[in-house]
């Protein structure tokens, strides 16, 4: 089975650059979004033997969560119950005989780090969410969680270590939740393997330069490692400021 992850930044955009050539070439069994930037009714998407699952923000034209499965769900859930968390379109939930599959677009700590406080809150109450979810079935987590984990999921480690997204407090989050039980998909592949990236800022020729973050993920409870059979970024494939990680599994 093939999982696809990928941050599309706008999705109405990449419509209009390459998305459905992407999706094609790619053939995922699930193929999961975030930041859409969309409201229901603004796109209209023709994927024949897909299921779409979308989850909307309240806010127009912000953030946003979608999965594209050749399977139909079981089961689905739109966000993690808290009120608080749940009005970003932020989280999907499918459920599966095997597996609950969720894609995640975690809150952004943002600028001089005005959204940390919540940021934890907000990864308090999704690991726990997701410890519920593990303990009636295996997990499989992807998306732009927001976080470079290690001095080597990014280029430039030392100058951002006050900076969103490489906060000690955002990593030390990370750990928690690996220390649940999880398994971070591609550092199970490739531990020590520096200059695989999974977003670029669009300033300073950052991609052009491989000066990126690996912020994007597939994790899955550790349940599911014998069953783990490749994970990839796909650092060729244009469209948004982020590209398509994946991560392959056999049932």
């Amino acid at each position: 089975m093939k999982f696809i992850s990928w941050n599309v930044n706008g999705l109405r955009a990449v419509v209009k650059k390459n998305f459905m050539e992407v999706f094609e070439e790619l053939d995922a069994d699930f193929f999961c979004l975030q930041e859409t930037k969309l409201q229901e009714g603004q796109i209209d998407l023709d994927l024949p033997g897909y299921t779409q699952y979308w989850n909307y923000a309240v806010k127009k034209g912000y953030s946003g969560t979608a999965i594209f499965a050749k399977e139909p769900a079981l089961n689905v859930r739109y966000g993690m119950g808290f009120e608080e968390h749940d009005q970003e379109g932020r989280l999907i939930t499918l459920e599966y005989a095997d597996f609950y599959l969720i894609t995640c677009y975690t809150p952004n700590s943002q600028n001089e780090l005005r959204r940390l406080d919540y940021r934890m809150t907000w990864e308090d109450a999704f690991r726990e969410y997701l410890n519920k979810l593990k303990a009636d079935k295996p997990v499989i987590l992807c998306g732009d969680l927001n976080v470079a984990h290690e001095n080597i999921d990014l280029k430039n480690w030392k100058t951002n270590q006050k900076n969103a997204g490489f906060t000690p407090q955002e990593r030390e989050k990370f750990s928690e939740l690996l220390a649940t039980g999880f398994t971070d998909t591609f550092r199970y592949f490739y531990p020590d393997l520096e200059g695989a990236y999974s977003w670029w800022s669009y300033r300073f020729n950052a991609r052009q330069n491989n000066a990126g973050w690996r912020i994007d993920y597939f994790v899955v409870s550790d349940d599911l490692q014998s069953k783990l059979t490749e994970s990839k970024i796909h650092s060729e494939i244009f469209g948004s400021d982020h590209c398509p990680v994946e991560v392959d599994l056999t049932f």
